[in-house]
């Protein structure tokens, strides 16, 4: 139980710092110098471990998800830097309840599952708290960071399924380095046709590799969070993730509405909560 709760604290706070130092690194680097960089490090990470795992003698299909979950990973993050480099960290945090809604809406179309009435009331919430997050334009959805970062959710949430569906073929471990390389291996393809693998500086490298750690940590305590405590209650908790985004945008990047963001966001993990938890 204390290793599972660690890993839950870990996995809430590893996430929005990671977001934060990476939004901080965008303000001279290329989001994917960023990506590179941060990528490396985590396979690097994976490396000691991959003499004690089986990660080769698997089918076809095994590989071909674990390139598709790489491909995947790589446009999320991409999204998400890129997302973060034009918009502000109390906003784009939040916004992570927005997975809820993408997950109800592909779970009504693709298979079929009819919403109950915790799931609207939990959709209308996420929904009406947005209007607390307009931009001085009046604008939300159509922000472009807002855009960007429902597009990583995406992403991501498709990964989530693969991902899941590679851990039941091998285990979490073998998952975490297959995941590290394949992201690694799309960051520096696309890197390196745009030219972008070259830091501006050694402090950037050196943020890179925390970036590398947090991510690592963020990913791996996932996965131990999810074999001790139910799935969508570990996601419900998850939420508390913009509790700590936006204490850093305000404290750190002196970013504004304080009250009205902190309220909107309260709302917003209320109703995935709603969802989540059926």
């Amino acid at each position: 139980m204390i290793i599972s709760t660690t890993a839950l604290v870990l996995r809430i706070l590893s996430n929005p710092i990671a977001n934060f130092l990476q939004k901080k690194l965008t303000v001279k680097e290329s989001s994917l110098t960023v990506n590179f960089w941060s990528y490396l490090f985590m396979a690097a990470f994976c490396v000691p471990f991959i003499e004690h795992n089986q990660i080769l003698g698997y089918d076809f299909n095994f590989y071909l998800l674990v390139a598709l979950a790489g491909l995947l990973c790589f446009l999320g993050t991409i999204c998400l830097i890129k997302a973060l480099s034009l918009g502000e960290l109390s906003v784009l945090g939040p916004i992570n309840s927005y997975k809820s809604i993408i997950g109800l809406i592909f779970a009504f179309f693709i298979l079929g599952e009819i919403p109950n009435l915790k799931s609207l009331i939990g959709f209308l919430l996420i929904i009406g708290a947005s209007f607390l997050f307009v931009d001085e334009k009046g604008k939300f959805i159509f922000n472009k960071s807002v855009l960007l970062r429902l597009l990583a959710l995406v992403f991501t949430g498709i990964e989530a399924v693969i991902l899941k569906q590679i851990i039941i073929n091998s285990s979490p471990t073998v998952s975490f380095i297959w995941w590290a390389i394949s992201g690694l291996i799309f960051s520096f393809v696309f890197a390196l046709i745009q030219k972008k693998l070259k830091p501006a500086s050694i402090k950037t490298v050196q943020i890179c590799l925390i970036i590398g750690i947090l991510l690592s940590i963020m990913q791996l305590s996932t996965n131990i969070v999810f074999e001790n405590f139910n799935v969508g209650l570990s996601l419900s908790l998850f939420q508390l993730s913009s509790i700590v985004s936006l204490f850093l945008g305000f404290k750190f990047l002196k970013e504004k509405g304080i009250l009205r963001k902190t309220t909107g966001t309260i709302i917003m993990i209320i109703g995935s909560v709603l969802i989540l938890l059926k």
